[in-house]
């Protein structure tokens, strides 16, 4: 017995024993596990110590320690008839009663009286006596593995049951019990499989505290994390070996953790002649197509080296070499041969070839989307207040930043478009801007990523994700739930965190209107929606990045509520006054800011509830209406800081802005004490309820501060 299992405790295994299990679908496998794993052990009260899971390419395994092996006794309360119907008269048992007590199988003198909604109500107690672990652990565990989740799950042999590969074993032990448990055709047992060359492929375990080690003795590091730092270590000491360094790279890492059971890296070399190839063309056949390290001098430049990690031990690792500098050899040789052919047309010939390619069958080809970048990404300049040269360099970008998807190199590593067009540029004599704007224009490619540092890059940048919304929005391809098939909300994205990091006051109105403006010639057909309905629509989509945002910033939920529903389309505004209010709301002066606007919000809602107010039609405020000192000394204050509030928003200080409001606090509560703004006298009460509109639309220019909440 363990140091996790005493008499009423035992360690739980539940080992799923699979074909080579794709390395991107077990991380999220893992984390389903134990998400379901805990819940259902709770839920079935089944209390434990601990609880791991573990994923190699070849099984999936729940390791629970110190498991209860029997639920706890329960008593249970069963409602029976009202006290009224359980009773005759006389207060002896009705025919109710006594089938209740029948039913439930307990004696009269055993019932409960108890109050459910002002009623007496008769309960039979009863003692649940708790189930055993070994009885609830078959189906429990069953469902589990029917709840997992894979992108691309597989049906085999006459199973209807599908899985992210077939079953080929089962381990389901509770202690040393092995559990009655059957799936797919399989019957689970305690024998597992150790790796395919290094162990067995029949080893018993006798108790679940016994695995990992059993595993580790038949060539399996079945702890991931274990695996990584495993791994990461001997990558580090194989670069130091032959002088140089390996960058971190998650991803990469984390694939090749999940395609291995037992990691033992190596180094490797190809031809010195290959690193005159652009560094990327070298990078991407290695780490997309041989899962290798690329290898670093200290200053940064490449090494004509790798490393590999193989799944195995040290033996014959020179012919393990040999095989994997063998593989990599003609993918740098194809690498040149693309290079070499790119460079003999230059980028603007592949521009003018870019009709061959349809951006989409209702949106033209991608000739006509370079057309427009061009006009939009100059306006977006001009917006901006670019030079004459800025704006030459992005129309020139524009014009040339598609050009590469008709390369080799493009077409045989995707993921190069834009970097391929830097390097091409560059050996076509243009711009440095020019060259380096290409590259930019996608970026950023997803949450984290760097974002266009040059001007030229911002624009066209902005131009092209504005294009790509716009076109889809306005045939109606608008994502909804978790589809999203042209990466709308990662364009989105991308415009604000770029119009955000470099503070770009653009009015995205104007701009959505220009990108509608220029697609209209190159649409086969229309969403059905009017152009102001789309254009809303789209900004409204933008809002709610620049809300995901501020989230991700750890605003609080009320600030962002407050701002979500900002009029106007300057995100970069939005994001400023969000900020502000954040800021503020640690001040001293913004519980009276929020009690002020609270108190004259509430009121005009009220008043248009009741039908008395119509907002859009309440006239100015009449000086030889005001009767009390107090809404004079209001009215005064208000027209004292309204043109300082307009000059504090358009210089974007949105601070002072605040502190101008919340200076009203004062005599907005003595104009509440002194007058009844509710006055019998109609055009008394207009006038006051046009006072207070005019705080309350003065305030509104920061958001909905009905939607704070004060601390």
């Amino acid at each position: 017995m363990n140091n996790h299992e005493t008499a009423d405790r035992r360690d739980l295994l539940l080992e799923i024993g699979v074909e080579e299990i794709p390395a991107r679908f077990l991380p999220p496998a893992i984390a389903q596990i134990r998400q379901l794993a805990g819940p259902a052990l709770a839920n079935a009260g089944l209390p434990y110590e601990s609880l791991d899971v573990y994923a190699t390419p070849r099984r999936l395994a729940l390791l629970v320690h110190g498991l209860a092996v029997m639920q706890a006794d329960q008593d249970i309360e069963v409602k029976g008839p009202s006290l009224a119907a359980a009773y005759d008269a006389e207060g002896k048992p009705s025919r109710a009663l006594l089938g209740f007590c029948k039913g439930q199988g307990v004696d009269e003198a055993d019932l409960r009286q108890k109050e459910v909604g002002g009623n007496m109500y008769v309960f039979a107690v009863k003692q649940v006596k708790g189930q055993s672990a070994a009885a609830i652990l078959p189906q429990l565990l069953t469902d589990i593995i029917h709840k997992i989740h894979f992108p691309k799950p597989m049906r085999w042999g006459y199973e209807e049951m599908r899985f992210a590969r077939p079953i080929h074993w089962l381990v389901a032990l509770l202690g040393g019990e092995v559990l009655p448990l059957s799936l797919a055709g399989v019957i689970a047992g305690r024998i597992t499989r150790g790796h395919r060359i290094l162990g067995s492929q029949h080893i018993e375990i006798a108790e679940p505290a016994c695995y990992v080690d059993l595993l580790r003795q038949n060539g399996v590091i079945c702890d991931q994390q274990e695996r990584r730092e495993l791994v990461w270590r001997q990558i580090q000491e194989q670069a130091a070996a032959i002088g140089g360094v390996v960058k971190e790279d998650e991803e990469l890492l984390e694939e090749v953790v999940f395609l291995l059971e037992y990691p033992t890296a190596l180094a490797g070399s190809f031809e010195q002649k290959y690193l005159q190839l652009p560094r990327e063309l070298i990078i991407t056949p290695m780490r997309e197509h041989q899962r290798y390290f690329p290898v670093y001098k200290e200053d940064g430049s490449l090494l004509n080296k790798f490393i590999a990690v193989r799944n195995g031990d040290s033996r014959f690792l020179d012919i393990v070499r040999a095989g994997n500098e063998k593989v990599i050899r003609p993918r740098l040789a194809d690498a040149e041969f693309f290079w070499q052919e790119d460079l003999r047309q230059p980028l603007s010939l592949l521009t003018e070839r870019l009709a061959e390619i349809v951006f989409h069958e209702k949106l033209g080809n991608m000739r006509q989307k370079v057309e427009r970048l061009m006009a939009l990404a100059v306006y977006i300049g001009e917006a901006l207040g670019y030079s004459v040269e800025e704006l030459r360099q992005t129309e020139r970008a524009a014009y040339l930043c598609k050009a590469d998807l008709l390369s080799h190199a493009v077409y045989e590593f995707p993921e190069l478009q834009g970097i391929m067009g830097e390097y091409y540029a560059r050996a076509g004599g243009e711009q440095d801007t020019v060259c380096q704007a290409i590259r930019e224009h996608y970026l950023p490619r997803h949450a984290g990523d760097e974002i266009p540092a040059t001007r030229p890059g911002v624009a066209v940048a902005l131009a092209d994700k504005i294009d790509t919304l716009c076109g889809f929005f306005a045939v109606g391809m608008v994502p909804s739930g978790s589809q999203d098939p042209y990466a709308l909300r990662r364009a989105a994205t991308g415009c604000v965190q770029t119009m955000v990091r470099h503070g770009l006051s653009l009015e995205m109105h104007g701009l959505a209107a220009k990108a509608f403006e220029l697609l209209k010639p190159h649409m086969t057909e229309s969403g059905g929606r009017d152009r102001v309905a789309q254009i809303e629509l789209i900004i409204n989509f933008l809002r709610l990045r620049v809300a995901n945002a501020l989230t991700e910033q750890g605003l609080s939920y009320d600030v962002i509520q407050a701002i979500e529903n900002q009029r106007g389309g300057n995100l970069w505004e939005i994001m400023l006054k969000a900020h502000a209010l954040q800021e503020y709301r640690e001040q001293t002066g913004f519980g009276h800011l929020l009690e002020g606007f609270t108190r004259a919000a509430n009121l005009l809602r009220a008043a248009a509830a009741k039908g008395e107010l119509n907002e859009a039609a309440l006239p100015q405020v009449r000086e030889d209406l005001l009767q009390d000192a107090a809404e004079n000394r209001l009215h005064n204050h208000v027209l004292q800081i309204k043109q300082q509030v307009h000059t504090a928003l358009r210089e974007r200080r949105y601070t002072t802005v605040l502190q101008l409001l919340a200076g009203l606090g004062g005599d907005i509560d003595a104009f509440f004490e002194s007058v009844m703004v509710m006055d019998e006298n109609q055009d008394i009460r207009m006038n006051r309820l046009s006072l207070l509109q005019q705080i309350v639309t003065l305030a509104a220019q920061m958001g909905d501060l009905s939607k704070l909440v004060e601390k």
